[in-house]
């Protein structure tokens, strides 16, 4: 009775601690008497100090806080049973010595904490282990009067045994794969030592890879990463091209072997470490898996495996975690996938479906018919943290031509898809890789927690669909995670929607970290009404930017003048015609304004659709339109401020503007009219244009020759014998039919200060008299030269003024001044004069 309380007060800090029945109780005394048995005791007693084959699973590889916060067994039927089994492993050899779970308890719980924690005395340590047992003294009454009677010696567990508490899930037993790097390691190394040496034989190879594991689940993890690693699936032997292998010893010396060789050669190794291992046969989505096939009557074709851990079943498939076939090239491919070792059922389930109910695990079994409904899931999508929206079954029917398919996700991801024509196989050798997408049947967008795929099937017919996806951040090719058929009677008139190689509609995952932190259009379809659109975009710092836009019968030259950017410290602009009905493709890039050397990467893409009126080719943008248009960021650094027109579109009924500024840095201005040219003017558009400099403000007038779309640009010399480096462009939209007269040709003479009040035309009507006003700062005197010359008078004001005669057209007027003591006049600007009519 003694030995059987020792054994009892120190498994109890384990979840699988030993329990007694009501039928062997004990008296508190009793329980005194075997706690006071010392260590030189059980090593003077032969009886107390044979090893015991108690399995000691407790505190498998927990999470440090979640061991220090919850000492305590977790309670439920998992616990019952898994005590059950430890007494009756117990019961058939004698007792734990207290040496050896002394010894367990210091390497199980000392493994599973960081290093900079295991610094615990030895003193320290023992008043720990006494404080437990003390307790478990106090409260072993109550315990006992709660427990349920134990199990039969020998029986076997099956997999209902955990019903009737809350089951254990795989990130119960370890917090990441990462807590097996050494056993792992090992694992791996010494499989490659055994295989140079030609050692085939399963005991060897077992006690070898488990060397230095210290619990069945350990052990359990050794065979496992020992099977992926050395055990290739016999490509060969399922096509029927040679003999399928089975037995542990061929699989082990030819390395490579189908389902049933992996299942085999797993229990065998379970065995001989006495890990409880059985084989599951089933039907798989694995390779020859046919979409919607009926698997009602048809015989299993996988093998997979279930392992008892602490009195629980769990599954895994060490062939799925080996690689896949790649049925094209009918090869093997070598890929670690570590989801399928002990896999929680509720995901094994979506893959796997067992012959038996029962070792579904699942508290709910579902039915074979809900099997072949689900939606495919590889383990990438689980991986990930995503999770299924819509649809609930993997077959989707089309409604008036569109399908929808949504994920959600916890963690930012990027998204892709693929529709092809249907095909039988799920795993028909195509890629499970991809970089981008090249369908323009489905609209998929992205927003904070969900993706949305709205498919639109050209034609009748079925379809498979591939969704694909990867973390933000990474920069590998996008993984398959789940597929669908889809199933369209009658498909939707549609007009063709552009391919978007950028994954997604909307601003892209990646955009806040460009800068980009809003838009003022959703990832949704955006109807254009009027053929113009307007796109802004926030900005948490100062960007540059570049946009694209494609329509499917929209030439690259055409679609340059199709859009104006406006690059502004905070916001991005972008305005867009729409010369074609039909859908339109609008792209952004940007990069950090400062670095000129970055590469400009995609931040959003929009679908725009045009259904109604559209823009003429006369009405486009002008040609050689800049990348920043209106003030910006980049008038702002130049000390170019308190602009009158603050957008960079400028619309006029009159055929006049005036665009003001202020010119802080007095940086030397130059302005540039132009327009899409199909003739040659008589009078050049630069006598369109006229510049006034007082003070600091600066104004530029414009008087425009037709009606059309004119470009404004403006520049600066930012250092001193430096080139004019562009400010920015003004669009200038003119519906005035009657023309603007030009304004005076200007010389350098005319410079900062100088201020012409009339007249403000550079075309004057022959044989008639014109008032001139003119500011001239500095001069001693202003004449106006034709043919004749007239001196202007200084009024009170500092303006230089006269009644001035035309002539009859055979000369020009020049304005001129004389500053400083010289007597040189220096020509200011010239005017020109009409015609006269001849008499015929």
């Amino acid at each position: 009775m003694s030995a059987k309380v020792a054994t009892q007060k120190f498994s109890f800090p384990f979840s699988c601690a030993a329990r007694l029945s009501q039928q062997d109780e004990v008296t508190q005394k009793g329980c005194i008497q075997a706690k006071t048995l010392t260590l030189h005791d059980l090593k003077e007693n032969p009886i107390l100090s044979i090893p015991s084959p108690v399995a000691v699973i407790g505190a498998l590889v927990h999470d440090e806080n979640q061991a220090q916060d919850s000492p305590k067994p977790p309670l439920g039927g998992e616990m019952v049973t898994a005590q059950a089994l430890v007494f009756a492993e117990a019961s058939q050899s004698a007792v734990l010595s207290r040496q050896s779970v002394f010894e367990k308890l210091v390497l199980e719980s000392e493994d599973q904490r960081p290093a900079a924690k295991r610094q615990l005395s030895s003193e320290s340590a023992a008043r720990t282990i006494t404080v437990v047992k003390k307790s478990a003294v106090r409260k072993e009454a109550e315990e006992q009067r709660q427990l349920k009677p134990k199990t039969h010696l020998g029986r076997r567990v099956l997999p209902c045994a955990v019903a009737a508490g809350k089951r254990r899930r795989r990130k119960d037993l370890f917090t990441n794969s990462e807590v097996f790097h050494r056993v792992d390691s090992h694992a791996i190394r010494a499989g490659a030592e055994l295989k140079e040496k030609c050692v085939y034989d399963v005991k060897v190879i077992v006690q070898s890879i488990t060397q230095g594991a210290r619990n069945e689940l350990e052990k359990l993890r050794a065979i496992w990463v020992w099977l992926c690693h050395n055990i290739e699936y016999d490509v060969s032997g399922f096509l029927g091209q040679s003999e399928k292998l089975s037995s542990p010893e061929e699989v082990i010396a030819a390395g490579r072997g189908v389902c049933c060789g992996y299942s085999n050669l797993c229990t065998e190794m379970c065995r001989e470490v006495g890990i409880e291992c059985q084989e599951v046969p089933g039907h798989s989505k694995g390779i020859g898996y046919r979409h919607g096939q009926s698997l009602k009557n048809v015989k299993s074709d996988h093998l997979w495996n279930a392992v008892l851990l602490g009195g629980q079943w769990f599954l895994l498939d060490a062939c799925w975690g080996a690689g896949r076939v790649d049925m094209e090239h009918e090869s093997f491919v070598k890929r670690f996938d570590d989801f399928y070792f002990l896999t929680d059922p509720e995901e094994f389930i979506d893959s796997h479906f067992p012959d038996e109910e029962k070792w579904q695990l699942l508290d709910t079994p579902i039915t074979l018919e809900e099997f072949e409904r689900r939606v495919f899931k590889t383990s990438a999508f689980f991986n990930m943290g995503l999770r299924l929206i819509q649809p609930h079954h993997a077959h989707i029917v089309t409604d008036d031509g569109e399908a929808n398919v949504s994920l959600g996700f916890s963690r930012p991801a990027t998204f892709t898809y693929e529709i092809t024509q249907h095909q039988d196989l799920l795993h028909c050798g195509a890629s499970e890789q991809r970089d981008s997408s090249s369908s323009s049947y489905g609209l998929l967008t992205v927003s904070h927690r969900s993706m949305k795929l709205q498919l639109l099937p050209p034609t009748s017919g079925v379809y498979d669909v591939k969704v694909f996806a990867r973390p933000e951040s990474a920069t590998m090719p996008l993984i398959w995670v789940c597929s669908f058929t889809v199933e369209c009677p009658t498909p939707r008139a549609m007009e063709v929607i552009p391919e978007n190689p950028f994954l997604s509609w909307g601003l892209q995952p990646v955009a806040g970290s460009l800068g980009v932190t809003g838009s003022s259009q959703g990832s949704e379809v955006a109807e254009v009404e009027e053929s113009v659109f307007e796109l802004a975009l926030k900005t948490s710092r100062p960007l540059m930017v570049l946009c694209e836009l494609v329509h499917p019968e929209l030439e690259a030259a055409v679609a340059k003048r199709c859009l104006a950017t406006q690059i502004q410290p905070n916001v991005l602009t972008c305005h867009v015609l729409c010369p074609l009905r039909g859908f339109y493709r609008l792209s952004v890039f940007v990069r950090d304004y400062e670095k000129t050397e970055a590469k400009f990467q995609n931040a959003a893409n929009f679908l725009l659709h045009c259904k109604g009126k559209v823009v003429s080719p006369d009405e486009l943008f002008p040609p050689n339109l800049g990348s920043a248009c209106g003030p910006g960021t980049r008038t702002s650094e130049a000390g170019l401020s308190k602009f009158s027109h603050t957008t960079a579109l400028v619309s006029t009924q009159q055929g006049k503007c005036n665009i003001t500024f202020h010119n802080q840095q007095d940086l030397e201005l130059h302005t540039v009219l132009s327009r899409e040219e199909k003739t040659t003017a008589a009078i050049p558009l630069s006598r369109h244009l006229f510049c006034t400099y007082t003070d600091s403000k600066v104004t530029v007038s414009v008087s425009l020759p037709d009606a059309g779309v004119y470009r404004l640009g403006l520049y600066a010399r930012l250092t001193p014998g430096g080139d004019f480096s562009p400010m920015c462009d003004f669009v200038l939209r003119n519906s005035c039919d009657q023309p603007g007269p030009p304004f005076p040709c200007v010389y350098s003479a005319w410079r900062k200060g100088c201020v012409l009040f009339e007249p403000r035309v550079g075309l004057l009507e022959p044989l008639s008299w014109v008032r001139f006003r003119v500011r001239v700062p500095g001069a001693q005197k202003v004449s106006v030269v034709g043919e004749t010359r007239t001196d202007l008078k200084l009024n009170k004001s500092r303006v230089w003024e006269g009644e001035v005669s035309s002539g009859n057209g055979l000369q020009q007027l020049k304005l001129a001044a004389a500053s400083g003591e010289s007597s040189d006049m220096a020509v200011l600007m010239t005017f020109d004069i009409k015609q006269l009519e001849r008499e015929v």
